[in-house]
C-alpha cells in the first residue's frame, strides 16, 4: 500500500518551498473538471511515456491524487515499479482537498492561463478588440498582426494578414518584422493567454511601436462573424546579426530587471551531478526544427512560448532547477524572465550550444518501468491483415479520430479490463496504440484467458507497410475522456457556446487566483 498525506499535509509541504511533485493520475478530459492548482496531469494510461521527462528525479517526493476512484493508488505503484522511492497518495483526493476548504479549479494549464490574467490585471497590458482590427485593416492602416501560437495551431486557423511568430520569437524577431516605429503591432492567440504574453514581451523589452493584444484572440475574431484563414504559411524570415544584436540588448534589459540568472558551463555541470538530490530541467526554447538540427546533450525541446503556456506539462517539480538553453540568449532570457515571475527557480546557460550536440528528438525513457508480466506476443501488421482480429486501439482519442486500423475498437487502457466485457466473444484479441509501446504495457497487464498479442510497432508501423486506415471514432470499448477537448474542436453546432464559455472562465480566473493563497506569482521586478 502506498502513503497517504491528508490535504492539511499536502498544503503544508507545497508552502513549506522544497521539491514536490503532485501529479493527477485521471484522464485529462477528467482532470479538466477538477483539480488542484498545482497539479500536473499525469494519466496512468501513459504514465510510463510521461513521467520519465516530467518527474526526472527519482527520488523527488511525489504526491499522487485523483478523484477518489483508486486511479492513484495504481499509478503510485507503478511509479514506485519504475524506481521513484518517495511516492505518497492524497487521501480522499480531489474531494478531500476541496472539503478541507482548499480552492480547486476547472481546465487545463491553469497555472499558465490564470498567470496571463494576472499579467493584464497588474500590468494593464493594452488590448484592441476584433472589430477595431477589422476597422483598421479596412482602412489600409500600417499594421502587423503576429500570432502567437505553435506554427500547426496558427496553420489550422489564423486571423487574415496574420504571419506565425510563436511567443518566445517575437523579441528576438521583431526588428527583422518591424523595421518602421510607426506599424501598430498586435499579437493574438487562439484565446487569450498568448496574446497577452507576447504582447507585454514586446513591450517591456522596450520596442518604440504600439503593441496591443487582441483581447479574445481568433475566438473573438469568429464570434464577430469574420473569415478565419485555414492554411496559412507566413513565418518570420531569418534574423540579421544586427538584428540579433538589438533583440540580444533588449533580452539582456529584460532579465536585468527580473533577476535572471546566467550560468556558465561548469555551474550546469555541477548541477547536472547534484540532479540526485536537487531537481534540475535543461530545457532548449528554440523552434523545433532548430532543436532538431542539433541541440545540447541531455536537453528537452519546448519551445518557448508553450513553455509559459504549459509549465504544468514539463515542469512537474516545484522548487527544481530549470536551465533554459538557445543559440544567441535572446530566447532563453525572455522565456526565463516569465518562468520567474510565475515561481520557477529559472536560468539562463551563457553559450548554451557551444560544443558537442545531438540531433533529432531524445527517445522517451519509458524502459524504466518494468512490464507487469511476460513479454507478450506480436504480430505483423501484413499478418493481422491477412488474419483479422479484434483489434483495440490505445491511441489518443484524437490520434485514433484522424486514423486507425480498420475496425478497431477505441479503448482506454486505465480501464481496459471493463472494456473488454464489450468486445466481441470470439477471435484472437490484438491491442495497439501510436507506436506500440503503451499496447505492448497494457498487454503485459491483462490475466485473461484470451490469446492478446501487440501490433509490431503500432499504428504508426501499420501505416508505414501502406495498408488501408479508417476515420472516426468507430466503436467504442471506453468514453474517450482522454483529452481535454477545445472550443474550436466541437462541432459547428456548439462551437460558439463553448468558446463563449471558455473565455468567460479564463477571464474569471483572475479572481480566482486572487483568493488563492497557495499562488507562487511574483509579479515585481527584481531590481
Amino acid at each position: 500500500m502506498a502513503k497517504t498525506v491528508t490535504a492539511a499535509q499536502l498544503r503544508d509541504r507545497f508552502r513549506s518551498g522544497g521539491e514536490i511533485a503532485i501529479v493527477d493520475a485521471r484522464e485529462e478530459g477528467s482532470f479538466h473538471n477538477r483539480h488542484l492548482l498545482m497539479a500536473s496531469c499525469l494519466p496512468l494510461s501513459r504514465l510510463e511515456l510521461i513521467a520519465p521527462g516530467l518527474l526526472p528525479r527519482r527520488s523527488a517526493p511525489i504526491v499522487v491524487c485523483d478523484a477518489g476512484e483508486g486511479l492513484a493508488e495504481r499509478a503510485a505503484t507503478r511509479l514506485t515499479e519504475g524506481g521513484y522511492t518517495d511516492v505518497s497518495v492524497l487521501a480522499g483526493g480531489v474531494k478531500a482537498w476541496e472539503a478541507a476548504g482548499f480552492p480547486v479549479y476547472s481546465g487545463v494549464h491553469v497555472p499558465s492561463k490564470a498567470f496571463a490574467e494576472v499579467v493584464e490585471h497588474e500590468c494593464a497590458t493594452p488590448w484592441i478588440s476584433a472589430e477595431e482590427l477589422a476597422e483598421r485593416q479596412k482602412r489600409g492602416e500600417r499594421l502587423a498582426i503576429f500570432d502567437s501560437r505553435s506554427y500547426e495551431e496558427y496553420h489550422s486557423n489564423s486571423i487574415p494578414g496574420a504571419i506565425s511568430v510563436p511567443g518566445a520569437e517575437l523579441v528576438y524577431r521583431f526588428q527583422e518584422l518591424v523595421p518602421s516605429p510607426d506599424t501598430f503591432v498586435v499579437v493574438n492567440c487562439g484565446g487569450r493567454t498568448r496574446s497577452i504574453i507576447g504582447a507585454q514581451s514586446l513591450i517591456d523589452a522596450g520596442v518604440p511601436n504600439r503593441v496591443v493584444s487582441l483581447k479574445d484572440g481568433t475566438m473573438a475574431w469568429h464570434l464577430a462573424g469574420f473569415d478565419v484563414a485555414t492554411g496559412a504559411t507566413g513565418r518570420a524570415p531569418e534574423v540579421s546579426a544586427s538584428s540579433t544584436g538589438a533583440a540580444r540588448q533588449r533580452a539582456e534589459a529584460v532579465a536585468r530587471r527580473y533577476g535572471v540568472p546566467l550560468i556558465d558551463r561548469a555551474t550546469l555541470a555541477k548541477w547536472q551531478r547534484e540532479s540526485d538530490q536537487h531537481t534540475l530541467y535543461v530545457i532548449d526554447v528554440r523552434d523545433p526544427a532548430e532543436y532538431r538540427a542539433g541541440h545540447l546533450p541531455g536537453s528537452l525541446m519546448a519551445p518557448g512560448g508553450q513553455l509559459v503556456q504549459e509549465t504544468d506539462s514539463w515542469l512537474g517539480v516545484w522548487g527544481a532547477r530549470v536551465v533554459l538553453v538557445d543559440d544567441t540568449g535572446v530566447r532563453a532570457r525572455m522565456t526565463a524572465s516569465w518562468l520567474r515571475r510565475m515561481g520557477w527557480d529559472a536560468a539562463v546557460l551563457d553559450g548554451g550550444l557551444g560544443g558537442e550536440f545531438e540531433q533529432g528528438l531524445p527517445k522517451v525513457r519509458s524502459d524504466i518501468f518494468p512490464l507487469a508480466g511476460p513479454e507478450p506476443a506480436t504480430v505483423r501488421p501484413a499478418e493481422l491483415q491477412a488474419n483479422p482480429a479484434v483489434v483495440v486501439d490505445l491511441a489518443l482519442s484524437r490520434d485514433h479520430r484522424q486514423s486507425h486500423v480498420p475496425g478497431a475498437w477505441f479503448a482506454i487502457r486505465a480501464r481496459l479490463v471493463e472494456a473488454l466485457e464489450k468486445l466481441p466473444a470470439d477471435g484472437d484479441l490484438v491491442l495497439t496504440s501510436k507506436d506500440g509501446t503503451i499496447a505492448r504495457f497494457a498487454a503485459a497487464e491483462l490475466r485473461i484467458r484470451r490469446p492478446v498479442k501487440v501490433l509490431a510497432g503500432g499504428t504508426a508501423a501499420w501505416k508505414a507497410a501502406g495498408l488501408p486506415v479508417e476515420t472516426g471514432m468507430g466503436p467504442l470499448a471506453s468514453e474517450p475522456d482522454d483529452v481535454s477537448v477545445s472550443a474550436r474542436d466541437r462541432p459547428p453546432a456548439e462551437r460558439e457556446r463553448y468558446m463563449r464559455e471558455y473565455l468567460a472562465w479564463e477571464i474569471d480566473l483572475v479572481n480566482q487566483i486572487a483568493r488563492d493563497r497557495d499562488c507562487r506569482f511574483r509579479l515585481a521586478p527584481a531590481e
